[in-house]
This record gives C-alpha cells, sequence and structure tokens, in this order.
C-alpha cells in the first residue's frame, strides 16, 4: 500500500476556485474517476475526479478553502502503488476555453442595427449538454458578458454569456433542450459589434458518486413538467446571486431530477445557502410524508374561494400603532417562548385536536399520599398526585396502545416504551421534560426525578437529552387552579392529559351526599389516529384507576 496525493487538475484560466462541497471522507473507499469535491468560480460548479481506485486517508482541503491547479486534495492509499506521492490527474480535456483562443459567440458579424445571433461558444470536450436555467426573457436590455442562460454536463455547470450589449429580441432555446458548440440560441437587436466571450468552464468528465438510496421517486405532481417549463426570470448579472435560482453542484442536481424534485424549491442548508443531497432527500422524505407541498402540487389543489380556510388564506395580522392609544413598552418574547410558540402553533394547524372532560375521585389516594409523606418526612423526598398519575398514564397506555403511537405517513408507530413527559413552569415559559422507562420506575423514585427536572428547568439548564423521546405527556395546572382546558398535543404524540386544581364537592353515594375530592381531567386526542370511543374509555380508566390504586397492580 501507498500513499498517492490526488490533486487539481487543469481547470482552464482560472487562478483560484473556492472548494463548495466535499463528497468524500476519510475511510471512504472511492473509485477511479469517482468525484472527490466541488469548486466552483464566479461563472462554473466543477467537481474535481480521484486519479486512483483507493482509500482516502487524509483530506487536505475544506469547504471554504481556495485551490487551483496543482492543489492537493487528499491523500489516496492506493494498493499496489510504486511512488509516493504519486503525479495527480491527468487532465483529460480543457476545462476552460481561454478567451484569447475561444470563438466568436456570433456566426457572422451583422450592421449594428441589425440583429446579432448569438451561438453556443466552445465549452469544452462536451456534446448535448442540458440547458438547465434560462436567465433572460426577449425586451430585456443585455449587458456584454451577461450570462443568457445555464448549461449542465454530468460533471459541471456553466452559464453562457452574451458576446455584445443589446435587446434581447428571440431565445432560440428553453429549459430541458440540448445545445452543442455552434448552436444557434438567441437573436441580439441593436447590439454593438461582438466581442470575444467570457471563459465559460466546463470540468473533467467523471463518474459521480452513486446517490444515496432513498424511498422512491417522489410523487411531486408534474415536477418533471414544472422543472421543464420556461418561465420568466429577471436579467442575470455574471458573478452575481441569482435571487431564486437554485445553488446545487451538476450531481446534486442530477439526484434531484432523478427523483423528480424541483430543486428551486429545495431549501439549501450548506455554505452560501447551497443545496446539499441531504437537503433533497429531507424535502423527499417531507413530501412523501405529508408535511410539505410542491408548488405543482398547489396548483393542482382545488380551487377554494370565499374564505373556505382549505388554504388557509387568511386576513393578514393587524397592524397598529398602540402607542396612539397610551402608554406602551416593548419587551422581548423568551428563547423558551418563541421556540415552544412556532412548535405549539404548528401542532395547533396541524393535528385535528378533540378534548374529552372528566373527573377523578381521589379522596382515598390524596388522603394516602398526605400520609405516605408524614411517615417518611426525613427522606427528603416529597410524593406529589403527579407521580400517581405518570404511573396511571403508564397502566392506561398499556390497556389502549394507540395512544402511545406517531404518525409516519400512512403508518403508525406503536411504542414499546413509556417516556412520560409533564409540562414545568418556569420563570421564562414553560418546559416539557421527559421521565424515561416510568414503567419501571416506583413512585418515590418518579416524584425524586421530577424534582430534578423541575430544577433544572427553573434553572435553565435543561439539555435536548431531558426533553426528547416522550410518548405521552401531562399538563398539570393543579397547584394554580382552574376548572377544565385544552391542553395542546406535543407532537409527534397524539395525546396529551390535562389535570386543574382538585375541589370537594358532594358526591350522592346511593344514601346520601358526601364530600369528595374530585380531580377534573381534560385529555386532548389526535382524531386522525384515536376515535371518541378509545378516547371515552381511556379517560374513563385513567381516572378509576386514580379513584382506586390498587388497580395498578392488576
Amino acid at each position: 500500500m501507498a500513499l498517492v496525493e490526488i490533486q487539481v487538475p487543469d481547470i482552464g484560466d482560472f487562478d483560484e476556485v473556492g472548494v463548495i462541497e466535499l463528497l468524500v471522507k476519510p475511510g471512504d473507499v472511492v473509485k477511479a474517476e469517482q468525484s472527490l469535491i466541488t469548486v466552483e468560480s464566479d461563472k462554473a460548479s466543477m467537481e474535481i475526479p480521484s486519479s486512483h481506485a483507493g482509500v482516502v486517508k487524509e483530506l487536505r482541503v475544506q469547504v471554504g478553502d481556495k485551490v487551483k491547479q496543482g492543489s492537493v486534495v487528499l491523500a489516496l492509499e492506493v494498493a499496489g502503488a510504486t511512488e509516493t506521492p504519486a503525479p495527480a490527474v491527468a487532465a483529460p480535456a480543457p476545462a476552460v476555453m481561454p478567451p484569447a483562443a475561444a470563438p466568436a459567440l456570433m456566426a457572422a458579424p451583422a450592421a449594428a442595427s441589425g440583429p446579432v445571433e448569438v451561438r453556443v461558444p466552445n465549452i469544452g470536450d462536451f456534446k448535448d449538454v442540458a440547458v438547465i436555467e434560462v436567465l433572460a426573457k426577449p425586451g430585456d436590455t443585455i449587458e456584454l458578458d451577461q450570462s443568457l442562460f445555464t448549461v449542465e454536463s454530468d460533471k459541471a455547470s456553466m452559464e453562457i454569456p452574451s458576446p455584445a450589449a443589446g435587446v434581447l429580441k428571440e431565445l432560440k432555446v428553453k429549459i430541458g433542450d440540448t445545445v452543442n458548440i455552434g448552436d444557434l440560441i438567441a437573436l441580439l437587436e441593436g447590439a454593438a459589434s461582438a466581442a470575444a466571450p467570457a471563459p465559460v468552464a466546463s470540468a473533467a468528465p467523471a463518474q459521480a458518486p452513486a446517490a444515496a438510496s432513498v424511498a422512491p421517486a417522489v410523487a411531486v405532481a408534474a415536477a418533471s413538467a414544472a422543472a421543464a417549463a420556461s418561465v420568466a426570470v429577471p436579467a442575470h448579472q455574471p458573478g452575481a446571486p441569482t435571487a431564486g435560482l437554485p445553488h446545487a453542484s451538476p450531481s446534486v442536481r442530477k439526484f434531484a431530477r432523478e427523483l423528480g424534485v424541483p430543486i428551486d424549491e429545495v431549501k439549501g442548508t450548506g455554505p452560501k445557502g447551497r443545496i446539499t443531497q441531504d437537503d433533497v432527500q429531507s424535502f423527499t422524505k417531507q413530501v412523501m410524508g405529508g408535511t410539505a407541498q410542491t408548488k405543482a402540487q398547489a396548483a393542482k389543489a382545488p380551487a377554494v374561494s370565499g374564505g373556505s380556510g382549505m388554504g388557509l388564506e387568511l386576513l393578514p395580522w393587524p397592524k397598529v400603532d398602540f402607542a396612539k392609544f397610551g402608554s406602551v413598552e416593548r419587551k422581548d418574547l423568551s428563547r423558551i417562548k418563541k421556540i415552544s410558540g412556532a412548535n405549539l402553533h404548528r401542532n395547533w394547524v396541524l393535528i385535528p385536536h378533540v378534548t374529552n372532560h372528566d373527573d377523578a375521585d381521589i379522596t382515598d389516594l390524596e388522603a394516602f399520599r398526605v400520609q405516605f409523606n408524614q411517615e417518611n418526612e426525613k427522606s427528603g423526598v416529597k410524593v406529589t398526585m403527579l407521580a400517581f398519575m405518570i404511573k396511571a398514564a403508564v397502566a392506561a397506555l398499556k390497556k389502549f396502545p394507540e395512544f402511545n403511537s406517531s404518525l409516519d405517513g400512512d403508518q403508525l408507530v406503536l411504542k414499546n416504551h413509556f417516556h412520560i413527559g409533564f409540562a414545568a413552569d418556569t420563570p421564562n415559559g414553560l418546559v416539557v421534560p421527559v421521565i424515561r422507562d416510568a414503567d419501571k420506575k416506583g413512585i418515590v423514585q418518579i416524584s425524586q426525578e421530577m424534582g430534578d427536572l423541575a430544577k433544572k428547568a427553573r434553572d435553565g439548564k435543561l439539555g435536548p437529552a431531558d426533553m426528547t423521546g416522550g410518548c405521552f405527556s401531562i399538563s398539570s395546572l393543579g397547584g394554580i387552579g382552574g376548572r377544565y382546558f385544552t391542553p395542546i398535543i406535543n407532537a409527534p404524540e397524539v395525546a396529551i392529559m390535562g389535570v386543574c386544581k382538585s375541589s370537594l364537592e358532594p358526591k350522592w353515594d346511593g344514601k346520601q351526599f358526601a364530600p369528595r375530592l374530585m380531580l377534573p381531567l381534560s385529555l386532548s386526542w389526535d382524531h386522525r389516529v384515536i376515535d371518541g370511543a378509545a378516547a371515552a374509555r381511556f379517560n374513563v380508566y385513567f381516572a378509576s384507576l386514580l379513584a382506586d390504586f390498587r388497580r395498578i397492580v392488576m
């Protein structure tokens, strides 16, 4: 085994280009001609291939670095190699046509006032490259070297500039067409004399890395047709960011096309908003899961009128200058409220909530709880009613397993673990810590963990692990008051139990009215998963456990 240094090949008339994407990592097995990194100039993005097959030993560049011909990209461990380091990739074809050598874009000179034919310049050793973006429309005033459209091969995307200034009279190509050197692409009117075109980059051909396995091609309605339709876009300035156009490498564009994903609708999370393969996969899953829609799907949705609400066609939020009516002050929302507010809004809009109200007779359980705390005062652990409710929730979830589930597209994920969340009040807002494996813990241990988590919440020290993985939540207002309320389901859970302050009420026992301590229950449930009969049974069973806790062990 020997180490071979892979270098940047001849990329044409560019001094330095930026590294925008790493396609491999140390330990990866790569084939000869497999792409290693993506680089980008102001006119083209291109992928740098490997000259050898082997195992990536060390990456010598990272995203944001500048490289040029001869720069070392990585060290490759190659079997049977006899030289260390070996020379880098031999450039199979010139990547860029230098300005001095590039032919003029016009087929023939024309009068200054007559139309000028714009043709495809020398784009290197490529044939039948696809038009993927149209950057100007008839009637636009075009400047010298302004980009007219973008073409793409398997390994590079490049912008075709105008050889002259003038008004675009006619475009001869549209998105989805393929072009070659010399093809007529546009007519300019009132153009100045033609000039040599700006250099246009292409990249050495290489085999793109295999696309990661994802779900079958997205059923993005008319996505391919939408992507192929030519639309009017603002005139494009070379080297300047193009508003609204996708920013992705050729391999990612190809991957999106294979899945039928409209890449211009994918939000990029890479450097400078670049769309990555993970972004395309995530968009695919969201569309298939019904949590996102393509523009084509939205356009095909039934037309709504008269404010039916099907498309959430809401009135604009009212803008009011409150200072006109009296003194005001402004205060920023806490970080917790900003985060929880967005989640609560999503959950309330997307989940069809239904809430059942009931009462639990906790007279005997409360008497036992008070007695237990008095007898164990020295232990330092105070048992709360909420701890009993967590154990009751576990028993109810075991009896009604659909309440211990989550929706995943058209499937229901039934959980065999029992992690119960409880709402904790803090100075900055409500948070929901989670008691894990509550089925394996006793009342005292649950009470102790709740106390520890509540303290961490008040101190602002809860970590993500303390608040994730919940199966069912309980929101208790018992220490404050109230009668009933509608708790909002904590997605991706399908139900939540709300409890208010217990109160003594006269209850008929068959002979007389007797004072009983009654606890108000409010169960909110997701009607996509649970029906009314199941919800009523769950609430009744939950209340019966609190009324006679001996049922827990049955």
